[in-house]
């Protein structure tokens, strides 16, 4: 790949991003970064990969929705709160991970900043108008506001130590679930703009690499705000090939070339076949729970084969990137 590549779209982000996306451009086409998303303390999907492996994945997932600021406890079932309450200090277990050098992602499961009641991160819990949050001097836009200005601030102590973080907020917003991507791709577009560029010249986190997660055309917020593109897929129960159609489909979203990943999978796909077709996905990283800690999806020995390939990356074969 071009050193243009991974140049990263935020002109002051630090050497740790630069490094980072240097290493995801030299192993595309060659092999693929393993990675696991986890969602509470006890990091059960973690533990699982070691038992069968003998492993560890070089990228690991971690869950904010417990560090949403309004979450509605007093309207809500007991569904939402066993999920909230089981992520509560998970930032724990990122710092963690980062003493470790791994590489970090963040998922934002972000319950509504203003109304909604249980997972109202989910547009049918709440009547949060994006299209609103978006227009200066709403009361939509000054709950967004807050709520990014708090993000922000947890964030800060991973840039203050220069810590990079794949960074991918309002995932899967060209669906109509979430309430980022319900009102259509202008306010999602409008909402990624506005994130960059409060995070980027109000916070200075110079050191997120900016993760886009949709395959829509009409969705894509534009190259100067994107390091990274990516999808989510669920592919059909142990069926794992090099997702060629998915990848050949999410690179049409922008002439620019750009590093690819995938965001979500439930099944993994095959290493090998990545690499034999030169397919350019350069990290997958595995949902959690059942995706992972049952055999619904992959078996035991797929997984082993994965994390004992020599087309893929994990931990112990992972270098020093910040």
């Amino acid at each position: 790949m071009s050193d243009k590549i991974f140049k990263p779209v935020n002109p002051c982000a630090q050497d740790c991003v630069k490094n980072v996306l240097k290493f995801l451009s030299d192993i595309t086409y060659k092999q693929i970064v393993t990675g696991q998303h986890t969602q509470t303390m006890a990091q059960e999907e973690l533990a699982h990969i070691e038992e069968v492996t003998g492993k560890q994945p070089a990228l690991l997932g971690f869950e904010l929705l417990s560090y949403s600021p309004n979450i509605n406890y007093l309207d809500t079932d007991a569904e939402c709160m066993i999920e909230v309450e089981q992520n509560f200090g998970t930032l724990k277990k990122a710092w963690e991970w980062a003493d470790k050098k791994g590489l970090i992602t963040f998922t934002w499961h972000w319950f509504s900043p203003l109304g909604g009641r249980s997972k109202a991160f989910f547009s049918y819990n709440t009547d949060f108008d994006a299209s609103k949050a978006v227009t200066d001097g709403t009361s939509e836009n000054r709950a967004l506001l807050s709520d990014m200005d708090m993000m922000a601030g947890l964030l800060r102590p991973f840039c203050d130590k220069h810590i990079p973080i794949l960074w991918r907020p309002f995932h899967e917003g060209d669906g109509n679930w979430f309430w980022w991507g319900v009102k259509g791709p202008e306010p999602l577009k409008k909402l990624w703009r506005l994130m960059y560029e409060r995070y980027t010249n109000v916070h200075h986190l110079n050191n997120l690499i900016w993760v886009w997660n949709s395959p829509v055309p009409e969705c894509y917020p534009g190259d100067d705000v994107v390091d990274i593109i990516s999808r989510d897929m669920y592919p059909p129960e142990h069926e794992h090939t090099s997702r060629a159609e998915m990848y050949r489909d999410l690179v049409k979203i922008t002439e620019q070339k750009k590093i690819v990943l995938i965001g979500e999978t439930g099944t993994l796909p095959d290493a090998k076949a990545i690499a034999d077709e030169e397919i350019g996905w350069s990290t997958y990283m595995t949902w959690s729970r059942d995706f992972c800690l049952t055999e619904q999806f992959n078996t035991n020995e797929v997984l082993r084969e994965m994390y004992n390939s020599p087309y893929a990356v994990t931990k112990d074969k992972l270098p020093t990137l910040y």
